[in-house]
């Protein structure tokens, strides 16, 4: 993916680091399918793997019965955190906001359309959708760390 600042000079006032609009940063979600989501599991922060469909308003991903899906019963506030990089770029996109699992048979039929499969050997029965509330996004030029002194 190509973008018009690829050759950012590191004294620009930008610098190494970019902020990415909301869009930019539902293209980078849309383009990729693994993440970390983090609950609180008893007052305690927690993090999961998760395999994801982003839709361009909302993230779908597929569990079963366990910890994370009776956490997000009691504490519906998640943050889900992607990223990826290269030997030039780096980008991490962090959404926060609501998970609940889908219950209507129409919305679940719709979901078991789409390109969400388990990565490992296991059912998942249960869709869970995540409403952003917040999403932020930055890239990172890779390069060597500036003399210090």
């Amino acid at each position: 993916m190509a973008h018009q600042d690829d050759h950012i000079d590191l004294w620009s006032p930008q610098g190494p680091v970019r902020l990415l609009t909301e869009a930019e940063s539902w293209e980078l979600l849309d383009g990729s399918t693994f993440g970390r989501l983090a609950v609180s599991v008893a007052n305690q922060p927690e993090i999961f793997p998760i395999n994801y469909y982003a839709d361009g308003d909302t993230i779908l991903f597929r569990t079963s019965e366990g910890t994370k899906l009776l956490e997000l019963t009691i504490n519906s506030s998640v943050a889900l955190e992607t990223d990826a990089y290269t030997d030039e770029w780096a980008w991490s996109v962090i959404v926060k906001g609501h998970a609940k699992a889908i219950e209507n048979q129409e919305d679940i039929f719709e979901a078991d359309q789409l390109p969400l499969t388990p990565w490992i050997p296991t059912l998942k029965y249960i869709y869970v959708r995540i409403t952003p509330t917040e999403i932020t996004g930055r890239r990172f030029l890779r390069a060597p760390e500036p003399e210090r002194y």
